[in-house]
């Protein structure tokens, strides 16, 4: 008798179960958007490729030995601003040292918080490492944003999955 119990209370607490969140299939979908076009002056898309206000520019560049580390030779020194942005608005975009066909020697995200000096001033520098700095033709921005990636599906299948920015750009990608 006590099986028979069992068995036909066992939809009803797989019923329960489910309801209650404790089912193995959460509809969890992680997306992840596509690169936007690199470019001197972008506009920065949040992970639902929606124009964010903020624009992210490369102000100049130069190439020259960093000032803590000069006998290492010569680093990319750039500097960049973020219109639209405020010191806690937090968006980031990266950005890539590429040479004349637009393939990146070296890339690092920087965030609209590191822009602001003294004076409010959304203007910051920063200092690129690449193996070959004779080969730099430009410093590009990517227009998406870095500054929030989600938990994915696979770290957490109730809370996580939805858009993400893209992969960060590395050495070597075409831009």
């Amino acid at each position: 008798m006590f099986p028979a119990r069992l068995s036909a209370g066992a939809p009803l607490a797989l019923a329960i179960l489910a309801l209650s969140g404790c089912s193995s299939h959460w509809g969890c979908t992680d997306t992840t958007v596509e690169r936007g076009e690199a470019g001197v002056r972008v506009q920065i898309e949040d992970t639902y490729e929606r124009d964010t206000g903020v624009t992210a520019e490369v102000v100049d560049w130069r190439l020259e030995p960093h000032p803590q580390v000069p006998s290492e030779g010569d680093k990319v020194h750039f500097h960049f601003r973020f219109d639209g942005a405020d010191e806690r608005s937090g968006p980031a975009v990266d950005a890539c040292a590429v040479d004349g066909k637009r393939v990146a020697l070296g890339c690092q995200t920087v965030y609209s918080s590191e822009a602001f000096g003294p004076g409010g001033d959304p203007t910051g520098d920063a200092w690129l490492t690449v193996e070959h700095p004779e080969q730099v033709a430009a410093v590009l921005l990517i227009p998406n944003d870095q500054s929030y990636d989600r938990r994915t599906c696979e770290q957490d299948v109730k809370d996580g999955g939805g858009p993400h920015p893209p992969k960060p750009p590395g050495r070597g990608d075409q831009l």
